[in-house]
């Protein structure tokens, strides 16, 4: 079976991810075809299915030591696993097919914990990331080959296991005359460098800091839960920025740590929300003057990683922002007047005939399309890795009949 997709000039492939957001499953169906270095990708259906409020309720108490019980960790795995199921089957009926027309999945799944650098306890220089959502129960319930858990395969040659969409990105975006930026907005936000006419050795990407997290929860306690993120930036744009809360924010260690890095909930999760909570009970703060300032942090996070890590090297171009956070105009409004002065412009993925919000989804179609044919699909000048790996472990539908690879 495997074989024979290899042999396939164009393959369809559903891809799905859910991100740090927690919003729901992203899920891309997509035809590739072209060669292993210039690939061909249409999209042929996009859709989002919301997490149930319970289930995002549950998978919120996983981020926390005291609360991620085994128990709760292994049930979380099996349900993910139905409900990314019942995403693929959705995708693949709104692209007008079936499930025997789809030649594999891939998954990525919902991290609740990632801990990119070596912890060194026991002797061992262990790095760990956990993703749930059990691509075996995907399979069974699809009939579909599936890959998941990609990011373990990187960890075990030196990588951080992020960021994984650079490797999509170059395959997609790079241009031989022109350096720009691809900037995901999501939870945690994260740059790719695309320098002109650039090899896979010379890109290299890494977490800016907190994309949407933030601004998610400061609105999600604001309101007391009738909100959980500012729609189209609506409340952050009646706000001002205050200058002090926001350059106590900037003094957070993790923006100057040097490359390659990733950060996620561990950092920039409920605890470092809190703090920004705690500080506005002693000093007077409207409710849109809080969530601009908050906003303007993820604008200026960015910024301040363009200046530090990459105009030093190259003047971009552009930087084309793609994720949940492209929706928010107050943010990018942040983004266009930090930027102008560095005349680099500011553009989305729908600027570029692409889909904010399928474009994840998209690269993980990419990864498991490459990892059924054998190909490392993996950056080691991104992760860190001492080597490409190819990332992802395969659940064959039962009574498949399977040729390894």
């Amino acid at each position: 079976m495997l074989r024979e997709i290899q042999k396939k000039p164009v393959r369809r492939v559903v891809g799905m991810m859910s991100g740090t957001s927690v919003d729901g499953v992203d899920a891309a169906v997509v035809e590739i075809g072209g060669s292993a270095g210039e690939p061909q990708v249409k999209l042929l259906a996009f859709e989002n299915q919301p997490y149930p409020p319970a289930v995002r309720e549950q998978i919120f108490a996983l981020f926390r030591r005291e609360t991620a019980t085994v128990d709760k960790v292994g049930y979380m795995n099996f349900l993910l696993g139905e409900l990314y199921a019942q995403s693929a089957l959705s995708a693949i009926r709104k692209a007008g097919l079936r499930p025997e027309d789809i030649d594999v999945i891939g998954s990525h799944g919902q991290t609740i914990w990632h801990e990119p650098s070596p912890c060194g306890k026991d002797g061992y220089p262990i790095r760990y990331t956990v993703q749930i959502g059990e691509g075996s129960v995907i399979a069974a319930r699809t009939g579909i080959p599936t890959v998941s858990d990609f990011r373990v395969a990187d960890m075990a040659v030196g990588g951080q296991g992020a960021p994984l969409v650079p490797f999509s990105e170059y395959l997609l975006y790079r241009r031989e005359k022109e350096t720009i930026l691809l900037q995901n907005i999501g939870g945690i936000g994260n740059m790719t460098v695309l320098p002109a006419a650039a090899k896979p050795e010379e890109v290299y990407a890494f977490d800016t800091g907190p994309g949407n997290m933030i601004i998610d929860a400061v609105v999600t306690a604001l309101s007391e839960g009738r909100q959980t993120f500012d729609e189209g930036g609506r409340l952050g744009a009646g706000g001002r920025v205050d200058p002090e809360l926001l350059a106590q924010l900037q003094q957070e260690p993790y923006y100057t740590r040097p490359l390659p890095k990733t950060t996620g909930r561990e950092l920039f999760g409920e605890q470092y929300t809190a703090r920004i909570l705690e500080w506005r009970r002693t000093h007077p703060l409207s409710d849109a003057d809080l969530v601009a300032t908050v906003t303007d942090l993820t604008a200026w996070s960015i910024v301040d990683a363009y200046e530090r890590y990459v105009h030093q090297r190259y003047h971009a171009s552009e930087i084309v922002v793609g994720g949940g956070g492209r929706y928010n105009q107050t943010l990018l409004g942040f983004l266009k007047r930090r930027f102008a002065p560095r005349g680099v412009a500011v553009r989305t993925q729908e600027d570029l005939g692409w889909s904010s919000d399928a474009k994840e989804a998209v690269a993980f179609a990419l990864l498991a399309d490459c990892c059924v044919r054998e190909r490392p699909n993996t950056l080691p000048s991104v992760t860190g890795a001492r080597e490409a790996a190819v990332m992802g472990k395969l659940s064959l539908p039962a009574g498949r009949e399977a040729t390894c690879i």
